[in-house]
């Protein structure tokens, strides 16, 4: 089983970042692991006074706002506290992707959760220059948490911390590169003691008198996945259906009442920026539950 020691949960301050702390204290109180909580302040947020101000009035200012922005992070903690678990907090003046993977990197890092801002316009724009650069060249999963539709996983009464995780999906896309997202999914469902569903999608319809053998074509390959002694241990079930995978996948959580969806990030080569990276960032935006993601 895997183990999670170090958990990393970046913190811009916004209300998605409520819904990923709260489930990355969640984890760390799981998995009793170390919970960092870092905030970055970026400073091409202030370019009227990055060249205009002298050497030591930027020094001053880089002090201030670092300053301002750790009191910040103290106070959102505070106001989101949990009494199992005291965060380790993390403030640096950097650019947001590079600060995430420079501390996952340097402090071997087992999972970061991180909110997006959902089905918004502007989403696009950051999870292609943070959330898509953290997610493919984190060397460690990543759980992206949007504001759920409904509750994905159950809380408690007093705080509305998550605490289990009772059904799985894992999306298979058949090519190889998916294989560390599945590892986490295996774990996750060991763990919890969870339901864990595996699916494919089949993208192109085949001709109609071939359908029903590609359809178990694909069942076989699933079945393949997780060793017969590991399936003894665990609850699996397989599905295959047929259209556009990320609306798929979407509907099947919504279906089945998924906790927790988990994908790779790269497909199936060439293409995989506009075909399997559309797919993943479609399912973070558009579906009902965290999306858990290892390039």
């Amino acid at each position: 089983m895997l183990e999670i020691k170090l958990i990393l949960c970046p913190i811009d301050l916004s209300e998605f970042s409520v819904m990923a702390y709260r489930h990355a204290l969640s984890l760390a109180e799981h998995y009793r692991a170390r919970l960092v909580a870092q905030h970055i302040v970026e400073l091409r947020r202030y370019p009227s006074l990055g060249f205009a101000a002298s050497a030591g009035l930027y020094e001053q200012f880089c002090q201030a706002v670092h300053q301002s922005g750790r009191e910040q992070l103290q106070e959102f903690v505070k106001h989101h506290a949990h009494d199992g678990i005291q965060p380790e907090l993390v403030t640096q003046l950097g650019t947001a992707p590079d600060s995430i993977l420079s501390f996952a990197q340097g402090q071997e890092t087992d999972l970061i959760v991180m909110g997006t801002h959902g089905r918004r316009g502007y989403d696009r724009m950051v999870l292609g220059s943070v959330t898509d650069r953290v997610m493919r060249k984190a060397p460690c999963p990543v759980l992206a948490v949007c504001k759920p539709q409904r509750e994905s996983l159950a809380s408690s009464s007093e705080r509305d911390h998550v605490h289990r995780l009772s059904r799985i999906l894992f999306c298979a896309d058949l090519s190889g590169n998916s294989e560390r997202a599945l590892d986490y999914a295996i774990s996750a469902t060991t763990e919890y003691d969870a339901e864990l569903t595996l699916l494919h999608v089949l993208e192109e319809a085949p001709h109609l008198a071939k359908t029903k053998e590609a359809i178990a074509e694909a069942a076989k390959q699933l079945d393949k996945l997780i060793p017969p002694e590991r399936r003894k241990e665990l609850r699996v079930k397989t599905a295959v259906r047929m259209g556009k995978p990320y609306q798929q996948i979407i509907q099947l959580a919504l279906e089945e009442q998924i906790d927790m969806v988990a994908m790779g990030a790269r497909g199936r080569g060439a293409l995989d920026l506009a075909v399997f990276g559309s797919t993943t960032y479609r399912v973070i935006q558009l579906g009902s539950c965290p999306v858990l993601v290892h390039a």
